[in-house]
């Protein structure tokens, strides 16, 4: 009995760590992007953000915002809100229960319900009449030391429930893969490089010429939970918790020790940081801060935390790195209340930092060449997407392996949303799809 579907009206969702975005077809192997009227003008691009606020005219006294609302929101009532960014980073991880908002406790599927809800009404008429096919991107591995790819599906599963229609999966580069392949006049041989906010993803395809019964065959895939996330961290690590008091001391009985790595890890990821103001985490920052042998630094420390610097904070550390990607020096300007930083930073200092991460991706992207018994010599196009893909020494990892002849890029931020809508429409859809009887995280 044939799978096959006839072409039908699609959308793709690549819900992003730092961004999501949306396409659609109309059955016509077209796939267009839906535009959000944003604060700042309409865009494609919606921010994978949050802000949640007390509001007691709201039912259940607590008003949220999503994407660039969120962070308007949040920039103009920081002290009362409480703002999430990245939260898809948490999917996978297992010691992650919940989410605490004021008086509320919201598990990760029910945030992404509140994404997501959000997300379709700022789309207005464009996505007022969901089709029958839905095809969501996830990444070929989750975020974090363990993620538990079981765990990820089910609460994807829950999150996109409040779509009301059934949902296919699709590895993220293979959405990207499917867009490229669409411009491509002959046959060829396709690695898809997907380096974004969570995760470097790659995927390889076999691209025959137009017109051939299946235009394109999954070879393999490899990913990795690292991409530009921590490469803002590299930036906070080296610039940034010096100043706040890693690498210090402090007094224990008598005894001279080093402060915990652990005061510092939730400036590591964006679910933690944004949620480092309670009494528990203040209470222990307060008794560091007298036993410390630096208290101006944890003062700073406090401040952040007190004061709700991350989001501004994390924005400077995103102005440096994009700095860094057309520059050779970028100048990193911060101030706020009890924090003040001035530094220049230079591309061959940023480049040192990342170093280790490059070499596990460059590791992984072996992992889906070997996957798909396949040499570098043997791809005939490289296709960079994702907006950590416009870092040079990213770029260069690539054009060392391939050459830079072969190296294409384009649409980093759109390419995927376009392939998986229309992988929607493709008569070979479940061929293109996450395997449901391996887990989620496995290789196809």
């Amino acid at each position: 009995m044939s799978h096959s579907l006839p072409a039908a009206r699609a959308v793709g969702i690549d819900f992003g760590t730092t961004n999501s975005v949306i396409a659609q077809t109309d059955g016509d192997g077209q796939a267009d992007l839906v535009a959000f009227a944003a604060p700042k003008g309409a865009s494609p691009v919606f921010r994978s953000a949050l802000c949640f606020w007390q509001e007691e005219l709201v039912r259940g006294g607590l008003a949220h915002e999503a994407g660039p609302w969120a962070i308007a929101e949040f920039l103009d009532f920081p002290q009362g809100s409480r703002f999430l960014q990245s939260f898809k980073s948490v999917a996978a991880n297992p010691t992650f229960e919940h989410a605490s908002l004021f008086d509320k406790r919201l598990r990760f599927e029910e945030l992404g319900q509140i994404f997501l809800t959000h997300l379709l009404a700022h789309a207005g008429d464009a996505l007022a009449d969901l089709p029958e096919r839905i095809v969501v991107g996830r990444p070929v591995r989750y975020v974090g030391a363990h993620p538990d790819p079981v765990l990820a599906r089910a609460r994807y599963d829950a999150m996109f429930s409040v779509l009301g229609r059934p949902v296919h999966y699709v590895y993220e580069p293979l959405g990207a893969a499917y867009s490229f392949a669409s411009r491509l006049t002959e046959p060829a041989t396709l690695l898809v490089a997907d380096v974004g906010g969570g995760t470097s993803d790659f995927s390889i395809v076999r691209v025959e010429a137009p017109g051939a019964v299946r235009r394109c065959v999954p070879l393999g895939a490899a990913g990795i939970g690292i991409a530009g996330d921590r490469f803002d961290y590299r930036i906070m690590d080296h610039l940034v918790l010096p100043l706040l008091g890693k690498g210090g001391t402090y007094r224990s009985f008598e005894k001279i020790l080093e402060i915990p790595a652990g005061y510092f890890s939730d400036f590591g990821d964006w679910s933690r940081l944004a949620l480092m103001r309670n009494r528990r985490t203040l209470e222990q920052l307060a008794r560091l801060h007298r036993d410390s042998a630096d208290p101006v630094a944890i003062a700073r420390m406090i401040a952040v935390v007190e004061h709700e610097l991350g989001y501004a904070l994390y924005e400077a550390v995103g102005g440096l790195k994009r700095a860094l990607s057309s520059e050779s020096t970028g100048h990193f300007l911060f101030e706020g209340p009890g924090l003040m930083i001035d530094a220049d930073v230079s591309r061959a200092d940023f480049e040192r930092w990342i170093a280790p991460d490059l070499q596990r991706i460059a590791e992984t992207v072996d992992g889906a060449l070997d996957s798909a018994r396949l040499h570098p010599e043997q791809i005939d196009h490289v296709f960079l997407t994702g907006g950590s893909s416009l870092i040079p020494a990213v770029r260069h990892l690539f054009e060392q392996r391939f050459g830079e002849d072969r190296i294409a890029s384009g649409n980093e931020l759109t390419s995927i949303a376009h392939g998986l809508a229309l992988i929607g429409e493709d008569p070979n859809l479940h061929e293109w799809l996450v395997p449901d009887s391996m887990p989620v995280g496995g290789q196809p």
